[in-house]
């Protein structure tokens, strides 16, 4: 495995959730409209602005089994994989077929159980709660829009250069719209049914993510688009008083 380091591999743990209660927001997530989508594999769904304004979510290609965008980003995946906000599970299963330690991380039961249906390991939590392997893990992902996860990229960045070990990579799917920079609540919503509870996400297209991670501390090691799809990598801030250091 090209770039693997030479650090003691996480304990992925069980598929059980840290005993302490998922931030407020998370639960929007485990709503109906989402869950019976991940049942069904497929749409429409949908995350809903305050004005009314609908993103579509693309369920269907989330249920499906990982496409060439896809292989690209896990073909550049160094040691033990962590999915943030892993969904059901596409990512995940696809690097154990591959023989990848990799551990996804969702804040809902239903994505959680549809990962371990695909043969994934997957924990029930947030990204901000203690998780296992942390400074240890070679690789996170973000994909499908997660850099938005709890509408604070800086909150976020700066939790997961906690949790990579030193120059982790970390690979981003970013908005493929440029220009977007935005914080905003949402709510997820079906066709016919009641949007779930409000909750904070973020959009960034690749400059805006690009700027957020420098003031950070990221390095940025390389940007791509495969398929309409557009991407960043991103190496972890030296620790404090290491190589690299001020």
């Amino acid at each position: 495995m090209s770039g693997a380091r030479a650090t003691a591999a996480p304990r992925l743990g069980t598929q059980r959730a840290p005993g302490r209660p998922l931030p407020a927001a998370d639960p929007a997530w485990s709503a109906d409209p989402y869950a019976d989508a991940l049942r069904a594999g497929r749409g429409p769904l949908f995350l809903r602005r305050t004005d009314g304004w609908l993103l579509p979510l693309d369920v269907e290609r989330w249920c499906a089994e990982p496409d060439p965008a896809d292989l690209e980003v896990l073909g550049r995946c160094e040691g033990a994989v962590l999915d943030v906000g892993c969904g059901p599970g596409r990512l995940v299963a696809a690097l154990e077929g591959q023989g990848r330690r990799a551990l996804g991380v969702d804040v809902s039961e239903a994505a959680v159980a549809h990962t371990v249906r695909r043969g994934g390991r997957a924990l029930r939590a947030s990204v901000f709660d203690p998780l296992p392997g942390a400074g240890r893990w070679g690789t996170a992902l973000l994909m499908d829009g997660n850099i938005g996860i709890g509408g604070d990229p800086h909150a976020l960045l700066t939790r997961l250069a906690g949790l990579l070990t030193a120059d982790g990579l970390l690979l981003v799917e970013t908005a493929p719209h440029p220009d977007v920079d935005e914080r905003l609540t949402v709510q997820l919503t079906g066709p016919r049914t009641t949007p779930g509870a409000p909750f904070p996400w973020a959009r960034l297209g690749t400059p805006a993510l690009l700027s957020r991670a420098r003031a950070c501390g990221w390095r940025v090691a390389d940007q791509w688009s495969a398929h309409t799809r557009t991407f960043a990598a991103l190496r972890a801030p030296a620790a404090e008083g290491g190589p690299g250091s001020a």
